[in-house]
């Protein structure tokens, strides 16, 4: 980043991707060996995954529609509810190796591009081999941070799922109650994108400073107060468009078109955009981050957090925050 710190606080939501994307131009070459190797897996695996769901969905389905037809005491019956079971357990574990793959895959780029951006920002001179040598021990510390971002995630849904049942009770679906229930949808979208966006910074918490866990996420809930606006635009824009992607790749790779050649082209397409949306999102995010610290004066010590850096090339050696870079500097 070649702006001046205290800059980094006005920058709005344009500013923030067009530093973006200078930081990944400016650096390509390592951009890319990091993009080949993290980035690029999380795509092939969540577009095949749309592709496989969808197929497995469709034929779920369509036995279900087919069993309808058929009476219960015909051999028929039975042989296709055997194959209905048997469709639904494989989407499940088709659905857990998944999201276990996609986890783990989230962790190392998380890891890498934040350690790539971080390292950028310190001046220091590194090679993609480093980046890999600090994945190993990166990604741990990210790992405390989900589980309890997972734990917190859980008790919400829950608490949710009782309040939604308790409206269903109280109030039926009159129109009290579809009132109370979109209302009650709004703020739980609301709360669940919120706690999404404070994840995300207590992601690079995690990596760039003595933080990980609950402590990261508090961490990035009070970094993330004052610039709650810009965050939630840059996630707004980011799943928007991941969204965007995914119902493109589904209504023409999936279904709808016969036109192989078209299918080719916009699957390639959705590939491209989706590979590109995934890497500059994980910029965005240590981006975002700077800003924020920007925004409350926090003073980045650059030679110190490029030592807090290093260690993560050997044992880590857990250095105290305020050491590393949260002094404040002046307006």
């Amino acid at each position: 980043m070649d702006r001046a710190q205290e800059e980094l606080q006005f920058l709005g939501i344009t500013g923030i991707f067009k530093e973006s994307l200078n930081i990944i131009l400016r650096c390509r070459e390592i951009f890319s060996r990091v993009a080949l190797a993290f980035v690029f897996p999380i795509t092939l695996i969540h577009l095949a995954h749309l592709h496989i769901t969808q197929l497995l969905s469709f034929n779920i389905l369509r036995n279900e529609f087919n069993l309808y037809d058929i009476s219960n005491d015909s051999p028929s019956y039975a042989k296709l509810s055997n194959l209905i079971s048997s469709e639904w357990t494989m989407f499940w574990l088709f659905k857990a190796a998944y999201f276990t793959f996609l986890l783990f895959l989230s962790l190392f780029s998380t890891s890498a591009v934040v350690y790539t951006v971080a390292s950028i920002y310190t001046g220091k001179e590194f090679a993609f081999r480093k980046v890999l040598s600090v994945v190993p021990t990166v990604w741990k510390r990210l790992l405390v941070t989900f589980l309890w971002n997972y734990a917190i995630l859980f008790t919400y849904n829950l608490i949710a799922l009782v309040i939604l049942i308790l409206q269903l009770l109280f109030f039926g679906l009159g129109p009290i109650g579809i009132l109370l229930l979109v209302s009650s949808l709004i703020l739980y979208t609301s709360a669940l994108a919120y706690i999404s966006i404070v994840w995300s910074l207590a992601c690079v918490v995690s990596i760039l400073e003595d933080s990980k866990g609950i402590k990261a996420m508090v961490r990035g809930k009070n970094l993330l107060r004052g610039n709650i606006k810009v965050s939630a635009a840059s996630f707004f824009i980011l799943t928007a468009s991941s969204v965007a992607i995914g119902t493109l790749y589904d209504n023409v790779v999936v279904f709808f078109v016969d036109n192989l050649w078209i299918r080719i082209v916009v699957g390639i397409a959705c590939f491209q955009l989706l590979f590109m949306v995934i890497l500059v999102g994980l910029v965005v995010q240590t981006v975002v981050y700077f800003v924020c610290k920007s925004h409350h004066h926090e003073f980045v010590d650059k030679p110190l957090l490029a030592d807090h850096l290093d260690t993560y090339n050997g044992d880590y050696v857990p250095l105290q925050t305020q050491d590393v870079q949260l002094e404040r500097f002046s307006v």
